[in-house]
């Protein structure tokens, strides 16, 4: 994960195939579009269908949402900067995350596109659903909706100034990730994590580099 230089311009060539190399970019309203109507019909059918109370629905929804965030601080911290000598695993690593840190201004790839996504949301549907079963319909929409806040905000911490200040710190936190150290600031839609865990930087004691966010920023 450590480069010698952040790239501004262009974005990592991922596969040799041009329709693979398609397959790694959306944009954050495709995946919007893409899981809002499940979320939607998920919660309708929860209700619906399984019968449950708008009260129990709402509660487990929120509380899916919460859990997002912890499990977005463990993926970034322990899969996503998986340290490895193999190389099939560091390419895995690059392609999932690392060309991230290498091009941060490349704004088609803070989403996980459809196909994969699909995919990947499928798998983890499965999951819950062996351990909760019919409340899988309230939590999964939850845990979604987590997930789509946390990809608007890295578009957004890449993308602009922070448009209150109480959100600022939120801001410095990522940018320190990328060009101070990689071993801290793994929150991204919330710094709730980093600072359990340690992980958070003391900014009274970061100094604000100007330039390197600049060359973060879309």
């Amino acid at each position: 994960m450590k480069f010698e230089k952040i790239k501004n311009k262009g974005q990592a060539r991922l596969f040799e195939s041009q329709y693979l190399e398609m397959l790694t970019k959306t944009h954050p309203l495709v995946i919007w579009g893409l899981y809002l109507p499940i979320i939607g019909y998920m919660l309708y059918y929860s209700h619906d269908s399984l019968g449950f109370s708008l009260g129990k629905i709402s509660l487990i929804f929120v509380g899916a949402m919460l859990f997002w965030s912890f499990f977005e601080y463990i993926m970034h911290r322990f899969l996503f900067h998986f340290a490895s000598d193999t190389p099939r695993v560091q390419r895995f690593i690059y392609v999932m995350h690392g060309n991230h840190h290498e091009y941060p201004r490349d704004k088609q790839r803070l989403f996980m596109p459809p196909v994969p996504s699909l995919i990947l949301a499928s798998a983890i549907f499965g999951s819950q659903y062996i351990f909760l079963r019919q409340y899988t319909f309230m939590f999964f929409p939850g845990f979604i909706l987590g997930y789509l806040i946390y990809g608007s905000m890295h578009y957004a911490i890449h993308a602009w100034n922070p448009p209150f200040k109480f959100m600022k710190p939120l801001w410095r936190n990522h940018h320190l990730h990328h060009y101070k150290s990689e071993d801290k600031g793994f929150g991204v839609s919330s710094s709730f994590w980093d600072k359990v865990f340690g992980t958070f930087f003391d900014l009274d004691k970061e100094k604000e580099d100007k330039e390197k966010v600049k060359e973060l920023m879309f």
